[in-house]
């Protein structure tokens, strides 16, 4: 059965109600090539003002364009009324929206035929252009003219390569071929819109397909930011997970963190990820890891520096065990671990803080580290008052 219990209540209080309403787009899609459903979404045939008539507990998502939040037994469901869309002057929204009760003319609006599939409550598919011969095909094909709907939204280009990575299908030859006569217009896109669809793109099992079809579409040309070496970037596909993918993408390019977090709008987690699979990579261009390195590092960082090493190098790469292995012998994983603090030090000394307390506490973690002195309280006191201080 289709659904949480949530949403089969919603969409049959609004057939109760004399609504028309289905459970649309990727969770279909998703549901029949036997995946577990994600983001259910339902189209009705009511208006806005009809949804929240028929709910108690809504929330206003947009309702010049269709979408109302129905909360049911505390859950959240996405309601959208049937719409056909106007222009599109920005490559991106319509100018204008308008309601209908048809559930094919809602359907005729969206971007691929395996997302323009509809079901209603009692498991019959809708399906107008074919969506499920695509689905069996393996075919990413556009709803339509694909010039049009690729006109009226510029991201559905990357969306159609992200797809393909996702899901191992191939482009149908005439979307593939308005992508190739098109891809330009992604130059107008938002770049936040186009770094949430690499991040997909990134966690893809087909992502090595994906990035050949960039290149192969001169999509690669309108990007922000793009490795010309593409034997090198192929090469580092698939990709351990997103953060894997832009850290892939810096090396193989040969770019500084700050280019590719300045060009996507990274967020900082994701900047400081770069920022240290770039530092690791420099050093294992060189050496080896030290104890301090270990120290300093994500296991994550380590296994995405060790997966370009193999890729892109003659250096052997050290695998995760080892990695792992080494990090879980460590003393201390964080300076907060050690046995003592500043204000001890202080006591022992007498002495008040300065300069001379951080570099202190900097010889003790790092005599911890290369076992010089175990990490306990008197271990410590005593090879800090009578090595470390007489050598002061």
């Amino acid at each position: 059965m289709f659904g949480t219990r949530q949403s089969r209540t919603v969409i049959t209080r609004l057939n109760e109600a004399g609504y028309e309403a289905v459970f649309v787009g990727g969770a279909v899609r998703d549901y029949l090539l036997g995946k577990e459903p994600t983001d259910i979404d339902i189209a009705t045939s009511a208006t806005p003002a009809q949804v929240k008539s028929v709910f108690s507990n809504t929330i206003d998502l947009g309702t010049e364009h269709g979408t109302v939040l129905v909360i049911e037994s505390g859950e959240p469901i996405e309601v959208t009324t049937y719409r056909t869309e106007g222009t599109y002057s920005d490559n991106r929204r319509p100018d204008e929206v308008h309601f209908v009760t048809s559930l094919e003319e809602d359907l005729k609006r969206r971007d691929f035929t395996i997302n323009a599939l509809a079901l209603r409550i009692g498991g019959e598919v809708v399906d107008p252009f074919r969506g499920r011969e695509d689905l069996s095909k393996k075919t990413i094909r556009a709803v339509g003219n694909p010039s049009e709907r690729f006109s009226e939204d510029a991201l559905r280009m990357i969306r159609a390569v992200r797809f393909v990575s996702v899901l191992g299908f191939e482009l149908e030859s005439s979307t593939k071929a308005s992508i190739t006569a098109l891809g330009s217009s992604i130059k107008t896109l938002s770049v936040e819109r186009v770094k949430q669809e690499f991040d997909k793109l990134f966690n893809g099992l087909f992502a090595h397909e994906a990035l050949e079809l960039l290149e192969d579409t001169k999509l690669s040309e309108a990007l922000p930011l793009y490795p010309t070496q593409q034997d090198s970037w192929l090469q580092c596909a698939p990709f351990q997970n997103s953060l894997d993918g832009w850290a892939s993408l810096m090396i193989a390019g040969d770019f500084d963190a700050s280019e590719v977090v300045k060009a996507y709008k990274l967020s900082n987690k994701e900047r400081l990820f770069l920022q240290s699979v770039q530092k690791f990579y420099s050093i294992r261009l060189i050496r080896s890891y030290t104890i301090m390195d270990y120290y300093g590092a994500e296991c994550s960082t380590l296994m995405s520096v060790e997966k370009l090493i193999a890729t892109l190098t003659t250096r052997l790469p050290i695998d995760e065990n080892t990695i792992r292995n080494a990090m879980d012998l460590l003393p201390i994983h964080t300076k907060q671990e050690l046995a003592v603090k500043g204000e001890q030090l202080m006591e022992w000394t007498g002495r008040s803080g300065g300069r001379w307390l951080g570099e202190a506490i900097q010889a003790i973690e790092h005599a911890v580290l290369y076992q010089v002195t175990p990490n306990d309280h008197n271990s410590i006191k005593e090879w800090f008052l009578h090595e470390y201080e007489c050598k002061e």
